[in-house]
């Protein structure tokens, strides 16, 4: 079985700033992680790997400085890890990341062995769009199975996969054939530390790094600025609310009274809405 996880290299969220004039993302000097959404897609791969066989691959698209992020997820024991880096990614969108990601899947697939699945985790914490992960399944013809909370069972030969996905509804166990796309929900497993051997091996490793054209990358146009649609007009921090905290006290009611009076006192029209709503049905 060949897994092939994306993972990718965000600022970290809790120390980003917003420049007071130009309304842009300040990420000099910020420090830079894992997003913490994909951790969780490394291990759901790592455990397949442990339990039916195979090679867990990794795949980055980022500056040359994500090399360090592969080598962070090589001492967890991934086998493989692919660095694709080009100044004509520069500016992409989620259009153009899933274009250039999904051909140096199939580049992989070419170099290594056809993935059977391709994990993501459900979103980033510096776009919070969750559009990469089914954007690739759109573009490999793989079926997508998104917001999995658990992954129930796995059949290499059979070539099917059970899981567990998150919905409004509640939760669907859904079988689906290989090859497939999974994104995976935070909290579904715990991260795994790594041998010392795996450290080790891991900062000798060779990363596998690919330019635009090493990964067949042929129609630049979709890459970049030049094949993202998407154009952010400003960026800003929100504004420090003026209200302060209210302080609800319940004498004859209950707190949950209390506190339904004193939000319609707060919010007439809420009360106006609400009962209007309940005059509907």
């Amino acid at each position: 079985m060949h897994i092939v996880v994306c993972i990718k290299q965000v600022p970290d969220s809790a120390q980003i700033r917003v420049h007071p004039v130009t309304n842009t993302i300040m990420r000099q000097g910020v420090p830079t992680i894992i997003n913490p959404y994909d951790l969780f897609a490394v291990e759901e791969a790592l455990r397949l790997r442990d339990v039916h066989g195979g090679e867990v691959t990794v795949l980055t698209m980022g500056p040359a400085s994500a090399e360090d992020s592969l080598r962070r997820v090589l001492t967890f024991g991934a086998d493989r890890a692919v660095l694709l880096t080009d100044r004509f990614f520069a500016g992409s969108d989620t259009l153009a990341t899933t274009f250039a990601l999904a051909t140096a899947i199939r580049k992989i697939g070419e170099t290594f062995g056809a993935p059977d699945i391709v994990f993501t985790g459900k979103q980033t914490i510096d776009g919070d769009t969750a559009q990469v992960g089914p954007g690739i399944a759109k573009r490999l013809d793989f079926r997508q199975l998104t917001y999995v909370s658990k992954l129930v069972s796995a059949d290499p030969d059979a070539k099917e996969i059970v899981v567990e996905r998150r919905s409004e509804a509640g939760v669907q166990v859904l079988k689906s054939k290989l090859p497939v796309l999974v994104t995976m929900l935070e909290g579904t497993n715990e991260m795994r530390r790594g041998t010392l051997e795996e450290a080790i091996a891991a900062t000798r490793a060779e990363i596998v790094t690919w330019s635009a054209a090493d990964a067949g990358v042929e129609d630049m146009q979709k890459c970049g600025l030049r094949g993202s649609p998407t154009i952010v007009k400003k960026v800003f921090a929100p504004s420090a609310r003026s209200e302060k905290a209210a302080f609800v006290e319940a004498e004859d009611q209950t707190p949950a009274e209390a506190l339904v009076e004193a939000i319609f006192e707060r919010q007439p029209a809420l009360q106006e809405d609400l009962a209007a709503l309940a005059g509907g049905y």
